[in-house]
């Protein structure tokens, strides 16, 4: 077997790829790497969907690495999931990445590599009293908004233009931004058509909210996570703290938080085909594909001659 590859499932959430990656791991003998950016904090399970209990006896990483109220950032998942990666490869095992966060998969699958950027105080407390519209024009000049979480809230627009202006500043810093060596992989997507993903939307959302999403996020606050830093993290723990600390109604918050989701998911096959268009090649299989023949034809790909996943870089 070649255990030098990655084996990469992606797909949109609610498309069932964490029960599908755990299955495959399994079989082929894997510890499996998040390639979600909000669950790596601690204490957000629901909300993030960790659905730890799935894992079973199958090793992960990038879960539960940082506390909530913190920015855990693209630098630092790069620097953790090569980390982990080389750990699982010393162990004989096959790294196994997993998610729905396709910035972070795409940039470590590119061999991405980051300069940690400091914080700026004198430009944060210049920029502090702008709004969220104002920062978006800022940024806009800097650069081109292929990501729009940069611009979901002022804080997250302020650490943006934040990072642009030290690698203006930085020019040696911003050269380490570009591709390094692309890493041998295998990428399989969960296919799920846009109906079929529109009612396991709802469906996981209704089941979460009864599951105790609510308290959750009321735990979270009382732990002294301030709301801001919770709304930070978008979906579900805008809506949800914007419930608790009174702005919405339980049904403008649920009905919004729906609509949100599905704007969400939509943004994340966007991104996954662009990631084709820019040369990676994807082999797509249904959701609904029996766990057998799921788990078959992964192996098969994996261990079959289909060289890297990236064709080509722009």
């Amino acid at each position: 077997m070649a255990t030098d590859r990655i084996l990469a499932i992606v797909g949109p959430t609610a498309s069932g790829k964490t029960r599908r990656a755990v299955d495959v791991a399994r079989e082929l003998g894997g510890e499996i790497i998040s390639g979600d950016s909000r669950q790596v904090y601690r204490g957000m399970d629901i909300g993030t969907g960790k659905d730890l209990e799935e894992y079973g006896d199958v090793p992960y990483h990038l879960i539960d690495v940082a506390p909530a109220g913190s920015k855990y950032n693209l630098y630092e998942y790069l620097r953790d999931a090569t980390d982990a990666i080389c750990g699982i490869r010393s162990r004989g095992a096959v790294p196994v990445v997993c998610g729905g966060t396709g910035l972070y998969v795409e940039s470590l699958l590119k061999g991405m590599r980051l300069p940690e950027v400091p914080e700026n105080k004198p430009l944060r407390e210049q920029l502090e009293g702008l709004s969220l519209e104002e920062l978006t024009v800022i940024l806009e000049g800097m650069k081109t908004l292929h990501n729009v979480t940069d611009i979901d809230t002022a804080k997250r627009a302020i650490r943006a233009i934040e990072i642009q202006t030290y690698y203006r500043e930085h020019p040696e810093a911003a050269a380490m931004t570009v591709p390094g060596n692309p890493l041998p992989a295998v990428i399989v997507g969960v296919e799920i058509d846009r109906e079929a993903r529109r009612r396991r939307i709802t469906s996981r959302l209704d089941a979460r909210l009864d599951a105790g999403m609510v308290d959750e996020v009321r735990e979270l606050l009382r732990s002294g996570v301030q709301p801001e830093d919770l709304m930070y993290y978008g979906l579900e723990y805008k809506f949800l703290t914007r419930y608790v600390i009174g702005e919405l109604s339980y049904s403008e918050m649920r009905d919004g938080l729906e609509i949100a989701i599905h704007q969400f998911a939509k943004r994340q096959m966007t991104w996954f085909r662009g990631m084709e268009r820019r040369g990676f090649l994807i082999h797509w299989l249904p959701y609904d594909m029996g766990v057998d023949e799921f788990v078959a034809e992964c192996k098969r790909l994996y261990e079959g001659e289909v060289g890297s996943a990236v064709q080509m870089l722009d």
